[in-house]
């Protein structure tokens, strides 16, 4: 019988390809051509016009007061808003993923709801809330506390918009790794906080270190609802993409490119860290997938 069963001809596996060659070159085309057009052409665009007047009229662009402030109060916003949502999402992400409790849907919702918003709405509810004529205003103004057309402002507007992505990266990873290791940590007399700093932690590393990334590339590039809390206050509230605005619409063409290109090298250095990150973060999930 074995030699018999060895001599009978083995079946060949499926292929889940279907389409044929001139349909998967097809594919491959739009997708190469709609990256040129739509990602590749814009970038290359800004850095030639950033340069266009040579490297002195680039420097000269981040020389400004006005540049100078944007770029300051756009790294003091990102180092506020990234830290809140840290603490934030990984409090939100253990307590989904390790726990149940009444309103975990609700909270699940709540996380997702900046994503559906549009920004200047975002933006315009702040100012509702917190403005001279909102539903605060007279008694902030009262007591002479300033938010709207000020850092605070811009912060909370910015910690709004940024808030999903520490959250919704980790929930999906700490679900994977299910909670086997913390209980075995307490079992042996560990506390929650040791169980979290030595079992939890060193497992969502890479995850970690991904959504901060994309949180804090956001963060320093959000318009829209920056845009409605800042008042466009020229050397006070403006951040780098407020700015840009209004050296385009100066018609100050090559400042506006040059400060435009600070944020699309930003946007290129976190690609390329995205993309070892999220190696490293697959590796993540591989390792969890194996555990259990």
């Amino acid at each position: 019988m074995s030699e018999i069963a060895t001599d009978l001809p083995r079946p060949q596996a499926a292929s889940v390809v279907t389409e044929g060659g001139l349909v998967r070159g097809l594919l491959v085309t739009v997708a190469i051509v709609f990256l040129a057009l739509f990602l590749v052409l814009p970038l290359v665009t800004v850095f030639v016009q950033a340069f266009a007047k040579g490297w002195d009229a680039y420097l000269a662009a981040f020389r400004e007061p006005d540049a100078l402030s944007a770029i300051r109060l756009t790294l003091i916003t990102a180092a506020i808003a990234v830290p809140f949502n840290l603490v934030f999402g990984i409090a939100a992400s253990w307590a989904i993923a390790k726990f149940e409790f009444t309103g975990k849907n609700l909270l699940v919702t709540l996380i997702d709801l900046p994503f559906s918003v549009s920004p200047v709405v975002s933006g315009l509810i702040y100012v509702l809330v917190f403005g001279s004529q909102g539903l605060l205003g007279p008694w902030l103004i009262e007591h002479d506390i300033q938010i709207i057309f000020a850092l605070p402002g811009i912060v909370l507007a910015t910690i709004f918009v940024t808030f999903p992505f520490v959250a919704r990266q980790l929930i999906p990873l700490m679900q994977e790794q299910g909670t086997a290791e913390e209980e075995a940590a307490l079992t042996l007399g560990a506390s929650g906080w040791h169980a979290f700093r030595t079992v939890t932690l060193p497992n969502i590393r890479w995850g970690l270190l991904y959504s901060v990334l994309l949180c804090n590339a956001r963060a320093m590039g959000e318009f829209g609802a920056v845009s409605v809390v800042s008042g466009h206050i020229r050397g006070l509230t403006n951040t780098l993409p407020l700015h840009v605005e209004i050296l385009y619409n100066e018609y100050n063409f090559v400042a506006s490119f040059a400060v435009a290109s600070l944020l699309a090298g930003l946007a290129l250095v976190t690609l390329g860290l995205k993309s070892l990150l999220e190696w490293r973060y697959a590796g993540d999930l591989a390792a969890s997938g194996r555990r259990h």
